[in-house]
């Protein structure tokens, strides 16, 4: 059987985000369940209908990489009460079809979503956002279990990397419903 593949999108660009660093805890709590990659997207450029078509060099290379993937596991920070700028402009350019013949790449995927803010309220409020903005694009929402650590800064050790003293069990958990819910999506398909 194919091992699941499974990309994850990071709504920060910081290469140290917190957010980073959770989606790499992620991909070391799935350990050999699936395959996991980061999805590098700092070329893409802003979105602009005047060079859709043919898009961009690394337009193409982010739709190629979701596109072989069997999943996607967004990990995202919380910008004034909303997903980050750079995250939407990576969801246009995905949500658009790469040709007359060809749609685009996130329809259908199923979706996961985690995130880690300095604020008590973590990253929900962006998080209920970004399942709406990906509902309407088709997408299959894994709606729980949803991971949301608020206070990150009780998350982070003395070399201000994310410890995940209290989040560990809940990130495990969802790195395992998340298997299992694209091993029953498969079942059906």
């Amino acid at each position: 059987m194919k091992k699941i593949k499974i990309i994850a999108i990071v709504g920060s660009l910081r290469r140290d985000s917190y957010n980073r660093q959770l989606a790499i805890e992620a991909g070391k709590m799935l350990g050999d369940n699936a395959e996991f990659e980061i999805l590098d997207y700092s070329a893409v450029p802003f979105f602009n209908q005047d060079i859709e078509y043919p898009a961009p060099e690394p337009v193409r290379q982010v739709r190629k990489a979701v596109q072989s993937a069997d999943a996607v596991w967004f990990f995202t920070p919380e910008y004034n009460h909303s997903i980050p700028g750079v995250l939407k402009n990576l969801i246009d350019w995905l949500s658009r079809p790469i040709s007359e013949s060809e749609p685009q790449v996130l329809n259908g995927k199923p979706a996961a979503f985690s995130g880690i803010a300095l604020g008590i309220s973590g990253t929900a409020i962006a998080q209920d956002q970004l399942v709406t903005l990906i509902s309407f694009l088709n997408m299959k929402v894994m709606n729980q279990p949803r991971l949301t650590i608020p206070n990150a800064m009780q998350q982070i050790d003395q070399n201000g990397r994310l410890a995940l003293t209290s989040g560990a069990p809940f990130l495990e958990k969802q790195a395992n419903e998340f298997v299992n819910f694209l091993k029953n999506i498969t079942k059906h398909i």
